[in-house]
């Protein structure tokens, strides 16, 4: 897969922010189905714009997603199944994580 970001959103927009630190080691069983079925879901929700993701050598994963709106970004915190996932994820996958949210009022890029 080629890797791609999510460009050319007209602000304002919204962000959510999700790093996480998972311990060492093999990958957590059902962590890669629960993450195909969140973007699965996420992809479904109107106002939904994209995500990009990153995971550095030490452990630490970066998600940013994108939604049109403050209501768009609610519809997906609020969903059973996204909730069921994070509950998931502080009892068997994550040592730590945070979450920030934030309003985009400029935006730029650069393609070669």
């Amino acid at each position: 897969m080629t890797p791609s970001l999510v460009a050319g959103l007209e602000p304002p927009y919204y962000t959510a922010v999700f790093t996480s630190i998972r311990p060492d080691g093999p990958e957590p069983e059902g962590y890669a189905e629960t993450g195909a079925r969140m973007q699965q879901l996420v992809g479904d929700l109107p106002g939904f714009l994209g995500y990009e993701s990153a995971r550095t050598p030490g452990g630490i994963d970066i998600t940013v997603a994108y939604f049109r709106d403050l209501p768009s970004l609610d519809a997906w915190r609020d969903n059973a199944e996204h909730q069921a996932a994070k509950r998931r994820g502080r009892e068997q996958w994550y040592e730590s994580y945070s979450v920030h949210i934030g309003k985009v009022e400029r935006s730029y890029g650069f393609e070669r």
